[in-house]
């Protein structure tokens, strides 16, 4: 394990319970103490890690400029390698390190936990069931106050989970982009971006994330032509996937809406990202692809990427009244 802050702790927890766990390096030794007085794995260096034949992969969550450069040592050590979201800063980089898995026949996975979500599962079977019709538009809120990153802005923080799941659902990428990313609290990192994705079956899609919200909100609905489906990450498990079975029908003169009582759908529960963790180890002894492997890292990477460059060429501050030199959002299409 490579990287044992708050998030690393709990991959760290997970890997343990799964009697995988080989060795952990972090730079702060009372982290370092506290891990191996739980779990007892041994401490070692980076470059350590590196050449001990006994250490088959890695799990990287360090902060995310990090990323790259420690993937792709790792991959070049013959390792195989889990790496925490975004799997990097620059599409260059992500592609890189996806030939470099490739070539190399080593599982490079990266960190999408929604995809391993119970509730998830159970989404894209009834999607496939064809129980919700077409799909016409997809809606995700990812909101929270805080936490504040120090390199990464909310489009590379939080978008990577909702745009993971709309990819999958919909089964294609998106031929139309358009992005407004709001500058409220820094110059030069947004705090609150709404992505609207437009897909070539005619498909949409929009993803709303801040960091400036009173309260936590992950919920994504799902609107199609015989029922709508939501998927709040929030409620209890019992209530954390609902079926509407709602109706609106289009007459050439009128239009009419029959409502109807959510219905739960029954989810087994699990803990998404131990299920990840065990997908990363069942995909090195098997052999086989995870699923979400370098080239789905690349289909997020490339919304992401476009995002973040369409905000950059539009992004010009403006005075806000009252206040000087503060940021204004700024709205690229």
């Amino acid at each position: 394990m490579i990287g044992c802050g708050a998030w690393g702790k709990n991959l760290v927890r997970c890997f343990a319970e799964l009697n995988c766990l080989g060795a952990v390096a972090d730079h702060h030794s009372a982290t370092v103490a506290e891990i191996l007085a739980l779990h007892g794995a041994q401490a070692l260096t980076f470059e350590q890690i590196l050449v001990e034949p006994s250490i088959q992969a890695v799990a990287i969550a360090t902060q995310p400029s990090g990323h790259f450069d420690l993937a792709k040592r790792a991959l070049l050590s013959g390792k195989h390698v889990f790496v925490e979201k975004p799997l990097a800063l620059e599409l260059r980089q992500a592609k890189e390190l996806a030939a470099l898995a490739r070539r190399s026949g080593l599982r490079l996975m990266i960190g999408h936990i929604l995809r391993f979500h119970p509730a998830f599962a159970r989404l894209q079977t009834l999607i496939a069931s064809g129980a919700v019709g077409r799909l016409l538009r997809l809606e995700a809120n990812r909101k929270n106050l805080g936490a504040i990153r120090p390199e990464e802005d909310v489009l590379w923080c939080l978008g990577p989970h909702d745009v993971s799941i709309i990819l999958a659902l919909v089964g294609s990428e998106p031929s139309e982009l358009h992005v407004v990313g709001g500058y409220h609290l820094r110059q030069e990192r947004a705090d609150t971006v709404t992505l609207h994705l437009a897909f070539p079956a005619g498909e949409r899609a929009q993803v709303n994330l801040s960091w400036l919200h009173p309260v936590k909100e992950h919920r994504l609905t799902v609107i199609g032509s015989e029922a709508m489906v939501v998927f709040d990450d929030g409620a209890q498990w019992d209530r954390k996937l609902l079926l509407y079975p709602h109706i609106v029908k289009v007459a050439e003169n009128a239009t009419s809406t029959i409502r109807a009582e959510p219905v739960p759908l029954t989810i087994e529960q699990h803990e998404p990202l131990k299920l990840e963790c065990q997908h990363f180890i069942n995909c090195i002894v098997q052999g086989c692809e995870p699923i979400t492997n370098g080239e789905e890292g690349l289909r997020v990477m490339r919304v992401l990427a476009e995002a973040s460059a369409m905000m950059k060429r539009g992004h010009g501050l403006r005075t806000t009244p009252g206040r000087v030199n503060a940021p204004h959002y700024h709205l690229d299409v």
